[in-house]
């Protein structure tokens, strides 16, 4: 397997769990045009080359384990003729890494815990799809590329075995906000759906905080973005935007419309300038819809960008943090895995 041109190995667990449970249930397959005739049982002995590509930064609290493992398995499992629907596809994605059971599908997913102690009832259910709820925009803030120091699964097996919060959080808190979560997005409520995003982030990071040792995920720049994203919902007496902070310290920031979307990319410019050697188009990726109805062309128009914020706490200038954010990404709520079809979209050479 190759991920991002970099050979690896897949002889680790989370590997080799995907390849058994995809194997048990591989059917036959056969591409008459090619010749090629494939027996169920045949797939235990034959080798795939993966390669496997991300546009956004590796194991820096972005998901990429979650989309690269529910990639692995969609795509494994259509080769292999498998037959089981996303919902059983999900137990085997997170058996590679837990969250990507989500990312099997679009939209708005939820992990049901399930009862089984093997784990078969640990399964994937879509709450909503990608269209349910399609005025949101998403930006994401990468404060750092750089791979962090305490991967999830490890800080995850710290915190449960070290942290009091957690088994509060786990117990009494997680179960009563997954409820109020849900009819916020069936209802499209934003106010509710923003400060329980927030909260939760921010209890996440309290658990990682009585951890022993502490996890520190969060760094000083994602302070102060969340600063900005607080004095702002505070100015204007609700919820603005959403912010949630995963395993790293890369924020992702929740808008309910395009128009508000425009004010926070402002908002975030002022604050966070590229560096000087940096171009607009590569520090503002996605959705260029963003860009243009804002009016942002150039460097020289995020230059530009005055006076500061009026929630600005007085009148003295503003500090400006030009370079602490190395980009954004403008994005939606997106659909789950899909079939390319052309082998112009291919990774590898389709003849050798």
């Amino acid at each position: 397997m190759w991920l991002n041109g970099k050979e690896i190995s897949l002889s680790g667990g989370r590997y080799q769990n995907c390849l058994r449970e995809l194997r048990n249930r591989a059917g036959e397959y056969t591409n008459e045009n090619k010749g090629i005739h494939i027996e169920k049982y045949d797939w235990n002995t034959l080798h795939v080359h993966i390669a496997s590509y991300n546009n956004f930064p590796t194991a820096t609290g972005l998901a990429s384990s979650a989309a690269g493992f529910a990639c692995l398995v969609f795509s494994l499992a259509k080769l292999m003729n498998v037959k089981e629907d996303l919902s059983q596809l999900s137990t085997i994605a997170r058996q590679g890494s837990g969250s990507a059971c989500r990312s099997l599908y679009g939209g708005f997913v939820k992990w049901t815990m399930g009862n089984e102690m093997s784990g078969s009832d640990s399964i994937a259910v879509q709450h909503a799809n990608e269209t349910h709820w399609d005025d949101l925009v998403i930006i994401v803030a990468v404060v750092s590329s750089r791979q962090k120091e305490t991967s999830s699964t490890s800080g995850m097996r710290e915190s449960v075995e070290t942290s009091s919060l957690i088994q509060h959080r786990a117990k009494v808190v997680v179960p009563n906000r997954i409820l109020q979560m849900e009819q916020a997005i069936r209802n499209k409520d934003f106010s509710s759906f923003a400060r329980r995003t927030c909260a939760d982030s921010n209890q996440f990071h309290a658990v990682c905080l009585d951890t022993s040792p502490p996890i520190l995920y969060m760094n000083d720049t994602s302070h102060r973005i969340l600063s900005i994203v607080e004095r702002w919902n505070q100015h204007e007496g609700t919820p603005m935007v959403a912010y949630t902070f995963d395993a790293g310290p890369n924020a992702v920031i929740v808008a309910p419309n395009q128009k508000v979307a425009n004010d926070l990319l402002q908002r975030l410019l002022f604050y966070f300038p590229p560096a000087r050697d940096n171009e607009l188009s590569s520090y503002v990726l996605g959705d260029k819809k963003i860009l243009h109805e804002f009016g942002l062309e150039s460097l020289s128009s995020i230059e530009g960008l005055q006076p500061p914020p009026p929630e600005a706490k007085d009148k003295a200038p503003a500090q400006r943090y030009g370079g602490d954010v190395s980009y954004f990404i403008c994005t939606r709520p997106g659909k789950g895995p899909a079939i390319l079809v052309g082998e112009d979209h291919a990774l590898i050479s389709c003849q050798t």
